[in-house]
């Protein structure tokens, strides 16, 4: 099968490099239109603020454009577009982002990525994310940093996501949003907008339930924002946020091969006296409270400084199987960015530098699961957390299309734990050494809007705070922060009057002290080090626009494909009598394709169909057993018009994984007794309204 996809991928790329354009109708990242080609897209990673063919650095934008294509509840299949991208579903509500591998330590949640929400770390102190707190209609774009950014973002060796939350462009209105799908999907957002450009608010609520393919995966989510933003003066820009989120989803627990080809649908059963996860009544109630402010002040011509301070608050309940946890994880913290920027004659230099601080008061204890109950107090621990980061970077363009870039990051994290739930109380005190995190680039136009650029970077990232305990609560094996060294390779441009945009890169990784989990046979999960890992890897994204007729029958008609290699192979890895030295790394597929085509028509109707091939996932360290390859195609149809003169409307239907294929996504890595799989739904369908005024 993987010859056949190839031979696809490669028929498509010989007439696209004959032909080649950009990608116009790609949702840009803050400020910019819809209409915008990519290669015009302002990003504002590594603070930079400047087209996407400009930065020196493997980053993709996904917007509006990439995220309307699918189902209106979920950014998984948007983000799966992006090669180096795997977000995972392991049951409604719970997910895994993947940035080239880093899935791998990552039981549920995000690990090894740091993510930030507008100008604040959503990241918390102690190295989690939850990013299910947010929901579809929270992104307005997201811009994705592959590979080590610890030079202006910290610990996170995967990768960095940058969420921006406010529409641009701004257009006051009221907006209303309802689609009901397979499994009782009932999803609704309404969203109202008032002031103008330079005073903005933006009050949302969003609500979304269902019951999910397998058992007990039920899920309700209900989400309520305030964002506001006020221009004071040309000098200063004040931008506020509040949200409020309260999601429940049932946890089914992952099967065997012998359960999953038996009944994919069925949850954990019960093992002996273990309970399976109807009887233990698994599930999560996670309640997160974030406020943030910041400030974007110009001082003159040359100076401008970026302050945000934010609050944060998370009540986390789970029933597991053999655990009751329930942690209340309050948070708080900031980052300060100064700039300066001037013309040198022909030449121009531009310099940040900052700083950021987290602090985390977070208290966790577990008790026996009696069957959905509260039993006996087993661990009672208070955690203080505490990381922070001192950042400088200088960026120098210079004649002849240069642009080099060179900066650094000074890291420290540590945390205390105290046990009170013993006689006396216990403190187990953490430091982490101090790491410097460097990165420097170098760029190169070699035409108008296409340019060359080679990186190299050192990435970290610290144990989190859940990966030092075990999912007991007992404190698990010494753990070691990842460290490695990047090297980067990529062009990116666009050719052809436009009509053909292409984004390559090439990456060369190696790691030291990986961390990966490990799930015992009662189900505990704790994480060691792995020894070293050699990561090495191509990933292409190519978008031709057939046709881009504004006012013509076919309005755009755009095919693209996003294809992704990975070479990830442990180097010395050796765990007590066992030697997993040059096996390929459990998690991540070595081959990934992703093509679509995008057709709208002058008569306001429009469709969007996506293919997907994974390659097979090994799913432990001893690569005995593996997860199959899978074809997923997917498409939606919709109609556009405007009812009156103020009202837009959009009616769609749409259906994915139409061959009903079986799959895992989300696969329990390294679990004992075989239970790696999440089973993934068949054949699912959804229908939808949006009506916006004006």
């Amino acid at each position: 099968m993987i010859k056949f996809i190839l031979s696809g991928a490669a028929f498509l790329y010989l007439p696209l490099a004959d032909f080649a354009q950009a990608d116009s109708t790609t949702s840009p990242s803050i400020g910019l239109s819809p209409s915008r080609p990519l290669q015009e897209v302002i990003v504002k990673a590594y603070e930079q603020n400047r087209r996407i063919s400009e930065v020196g650095a493997p980053v993709a934008v996904v917007g509006q454009q990439q995220l309307n294509r699918f189902s209106n509840t979920s950014i998984l299949p948007a983000l799966n577009t992006v090669p180096g991208v795997r977000m995972e579903e392991r049951s409604p509500g719970s997910y895994r982002l993947n940035i080239r591998g880093s899935s791998l330590r990552s039981p549920f949640g995000v690990r090894d990525i740091k993510i930030y929400w507008n100008e604040i770390p959503l990241t918390d102190p102690g190295g989690n994310t939850y990013l299910n707190e947010l929901g579809y209609y929270n992104f307005q774009s997201l811009e994705v940093i592959k590979g080590a950014a610890g030079s202006l973002y910290g610990a996170g060796i995967g990768g960095a996501v940058l969420i921006n939350s406010m529409p641009s462009p701004w257009q006051k209105g009221l907006n209303a949003d309802y689609q009901y799908g397979s499994y009782n999907l009932n999803s609704f957002n309404a969203n109202w907008r008032t002031g103008d450009g330079d005073h903005r608010n933006s009050f949302s609520y969003s609500h979304q339930n269902g019951d999910g393919y397998r058992q007990q995966t039920q899920m309700r989510r209900d989400i309520g924002s305030w964002e506001t933003l006020l221009k004071n003066s040309e000098k200063q820009t004040i931008h506020a946020y509040v949200l409020y989120s309260d999601l429940y989803y049932q946890t089914p627990g992952a099967l065997t091969q012998a359960e999953y080809n038996k009944d994919p649908r069925m949850a954990r059963p019960p093992v002996g006296t273990q309970p399976g996860a109807i009887q233990a009544r698994a599930a999560v109630y996670q309640k997160n409270f974030t406020a943030g402010f910041s400030q974007d002040y110009h001082f003159d011509e040359h100076w401008q400084n970026t302050t945000a301070v934010y609050g944060a608050y998370t009540d986390f309940v789970n029933p597991g199987i053999r655990v009751y946890e329930i942690r209340q994880e309050p948070h708080f913290g900031g980052r300060t960015v100064f700039e300066y920027r001037k013309r040198l004659g022909a030449d121009s230099l531009q310099i940040n530098f900052g700083a950021e601080g987290q602090k985390g008061f977070f208290e966790t204890r577990d008790y026996a699961n009696k069957l959905g109950y509260l039993d006996t107090l087993q661990t009672d621990d208070r955690i203080n957390n505490w990381t922070y980061m001192a950042f400088a970077q200088a960026d120098l363009q210079f004649r002849g299309g240069w642009t080099l870039t060179a900066g650094a990051s000074f890291n420290k994290s540590s945390y205390g734990l105290t046990r009170i739930s013993v006689r006396p109380s216990t403190t187990h005190d953490v430091n982490f050494e101090n790491k410097i995190a460097p990165r420097i680039a170098l760029l190169k136009k070699i035409a108008p809007g296409i340019s060359v650029y080679a990186t190299t970077s050192r990435g970290f990232s610290t144990p989190t705070v859940a990966e030092v305990e075990k999912s007991n609560g007992i404190i698990g094996p010494p753990l070691q922060p990842e460290d490695g060294i990047d090297y980067e390779i990529g062009s990116r441009g666009s050719l052809f009057q436009n009509r053909l945009f292409y984004d390559i890169n090439a990456f060369f990784f190696h790691i030291r002290n990986a961390i990966v989990q490990r799930i015992d046979t009662n189900g505990v999960s704790y994480s060691v080090n792995a020894g070293g890992t050699d990561q090495h890897g191509l990933e292409t994204f190519v978008s031709y626009r057939v046709a881009d007729r504004p006012a013509g029958f076919f309005r755009t008609v755009k095919i693209w494909i996003s294809h992704t290699w990975h070479d990830f192979h442990y180097t010395n890895f050796v765990q007590d009598t066992s030697n997993f030295s040059h096996h390929r790394l459990p998690s991540v597929p070595p081959q990934t394709v992703v093509m679509g085509l995008d057709l709208s028509l002058g008569i306001g109707l429009y469709a969007n169909a996506t293919y997907t091939y994974a390659d097979r996932i090994a799913l432990n360290d001893a690569n005995s057993a593996y997860a199959g390859p899978y074809n997923l195609l997917g498409s939606r149809i919709g109609y556009r018009d405007v009812l009156g003169k103020k009202c837009r409307f959009d009616l769609f239907i749409g259906a994915d994984n139409l061959f009903n294929t079986r799959y895992s996504l989300g696969n329990d890595i390294n679990a004992a007794a075989g239970r790696y799989y999440n089973a993934a739904p068949g054949v699912n369908y959804f229908a939808g309204i949006s009506l916006r005024w004006p």
